[in-house]
């Protein structure tokens, strides 16, 4: 059993490591999209959360959504609110966190 979970582990992290920025954002809109109820063609990586209408309780679903997608604890990285402007900006910091 324990030889399965390490496998598995394995695999997930192995995934996440070979994503690009461009992986971490297509996730992200996947994310963000369900989050605002806004159709994925209508989420743009460049464009700036509030102008997508996501308010701090968005915020806290795209924090809470970004650790469980991409295991990372955020309250133990230098997350920044520069790196929370954009999907673009935040794919870049996770692309460095994993």
């Amino acid at each position: 059993m324990h030889s399965a979970v390490s496998n598995v582990f394995y695999h997930v992290i192995r995934e996440l490591v070979a994503m690009t920025v461009q992986d971490i954002e297509k996730q992200l809109i996947q994310g963000i999209s369900s989050i605002t109820n806004k159709d994925a063609s209508m989420v743009a990586p460049d464009k700036p959360f509030h102008d997508l209408g996501i308010d701090s309780m968005g915020f806290v679903e795209i924090l809470v959504y970004v650790e469980k997608t991409f295991k990372l604890q955020l309250i133990t990285t230098d997350l920044t609110r520069k790196d929370f402007e954009t999907i673009h900006s935040l794919a870049s910091f996770i692309s460095r966190k994993i």
